[in-house]
């Protein structure tokens, strides 16, 4: 049988080595020996001795989850095996986490991560209940972290003398070291007569990063996180 779909460039090969690699675009592959950590739900396809159970996020993380609608569902997977993950088709990115690095996370563009990193589902300071959700998640720590991302994501510098202002809606994660609060872009009269579409933002500030997706959350998918 004879197709472009059997290229080297579709097909999957054996693992060299115990981690996560990056299958192509929209999916990660993880070959699994001892245990590792994925979004519910977000297994494709697997081969090999795998287990697949959900994760507590402990009683504080449970107690946030409900309040906000936000958290990171997560299922922990134990054995020795390979396995793929992608979650609707999303851009994948893998980062390399080294001790000291902390990274903030909005639950929703998590897809998998080492069991060796550390993470807590945080208030983000000075954000109070807006449409990005009042609690993300904080990894550190030493591994590997797989993100997803609908469409390409803009990585936008942030330094001391230039905040920057993003859409609670479009941020995807921030590196952890910046201060956030929230600021108002629209006057009181143009609230009145209906409004811009842009009236509060989440304000940057200090050295680091932000992680911003080309587009703002649509709500079936925030309501049904």
């Amino acid at each position: 049988m004879k197709s472009d779909l059997f290229s080297s460039e579709h097909m999957a090969q054996p693992a060299t080595a115990p981690g996560m690699t990056l299958q192509n675009a929209k999916s990660i592959k993880y070959a699994v020996n001892g245990e590792m950590h994925a979004r519910q739900g977000s297994m494709i396809a697997f081969r090999g001795n795998l287990q697949f159970e959900r994760k507590g996020q402990g009683i504080g993380g449970m107690l946030k989850r409900a309040v906000t609608g936000e958290g990171l569902p997560l299922m922990a997977v134990t054995g020795q095996g390979e396995a793929w993950f992608a979650h609707e088709a999303a851009n994948c990115f893998i980062v390399d986490m080294e001790q000291g690095d902390v990274l903030t996370v909005n639950g929703r563009n998590v897809l998998c991560f080492d069991a060796g990193l550390s993470y807590e589902i945080k208030t983000v300071k000075g954000a109070g209940m807006t449409g990005g959700g009042l609690f993300n998640s904080v990894f550190s720590g030493y591994g590997k972290l797989g993100l997803i991302c609908d469409g390409t994501p803009i990585v936008i510098p942030v330094t001391a003398q230039q905040p920057v202002y993003v859409d609670t809606d479009a941020v995807v994660g921030w590196s952890a070291q910046l201060s956030t609060s929230l600021h108002r872009s629209q006057s009181f009269g143009s609230m009145v007569r209906g409004g811009s579409g842009e009236a509060v933002q989440l304000m940057l500030q200090g050295e680091g990063f932000v992680i911003v997706r080309p587009s703002e959350l649509k709500q079936e998918k925030a309501s049904a996180n």
